[in-house]
């Protein structure tokens, strides 16, 4: 099979399983779910947010010493910079709502990131991070920022528009071009399909669990 239709086939595999996960952002924000009061809500889901981009900037990082291929090592490096800014945007506008950022705590271990760093191969890395995981963030994140608009939250919104959204799109672009470059067998291929529909499926499920803690499944990725 020719790459572009690889990567067309992928790329349709893991846009089917996106409709579904997003679509209860949606159904979330027509039924008026936020998650609390406005102030208190946004609160707990930029917090949300915080956990999400350390941790994905501590997983590209992780990857990296055992990573061979040199374009994709300098990949995930672009990465883990972009996701510790995310970190630092997002610390910024909670702090200038209140919230004490000292108080946070990096969140633990988590079913998906578990699974993440036990992927062995560079290819299942890039088709599980960079180009599904990135995919999942972008998605709910426009969810997200709809939420922020309906509350008045103009500047989440703003950061978001003009700085988070523009790199993870960036990461997804960069993960599809580096598995049209390396993913070039069938057994790569068929690596990168698992790894793209296990990763998804943990993160279906992950976030329908914090949806029913947190009361929206309304809340940012990474």
């Amino acid at each position: 099979m020719p790459s572009t239709d690889f990567l067309s086939e992928l790329e349709e595999l893991k846009n089917e399983r996106l409709r579904a996960l997003t679509t209860d952002g949606a159904a979330s924000l027509g039924s008026g779910g936020a998650g609390g009061g406005e102030a208190g809500g946004q609160v707990r889901l930029l917090q949300i947010a915080l956990a999400n981009e350390i941790s994905v900037s501590e997983l590209a990082a992780a990857w990296m010493p055992s990573t061979p291929e040199v374009d994709i090592k300098i990949a995930l490096a672009r990465q883990a910079g972009d996701e510790a800014r995310h970190f630092q945007l997002v610390e910024d506008r909670l702090r200038s709502l209140g919230f004490d950022v000292g108080s946070f705590t990096p969140p633990g271990p988590n079913p998906l990131f578990e699974y993440l760093k036990s992927l062995p191969t560079s290819v299942e890395r890039v088709a599980a991070g960079l180009f599904t995981l990135e995919s999942i963030a972008y998605n709910v994140n426009e969810n997200f920022m709809r939420l922020c608009e309906q509350r008045g939250d103009q500047e989440t919104v703003r950061i978001y528009r003009d700085f988070i959204q523009p790199d993870e799109m960036a990461h997804q672009r960069l993960g599809a071009a580096l598995l049209r470059e390396h993913a070039t067998t069938a057994e790569l291929r068929e690596k990168a399909r698992q790894a793209v529909l296990k990763t998804m499926e943990i993160a279906a499920a992950q976030r329908a669990t914090a949806a029913a803690r947190i009361g929206t499944a309304c809340f940012p990725g990474c």
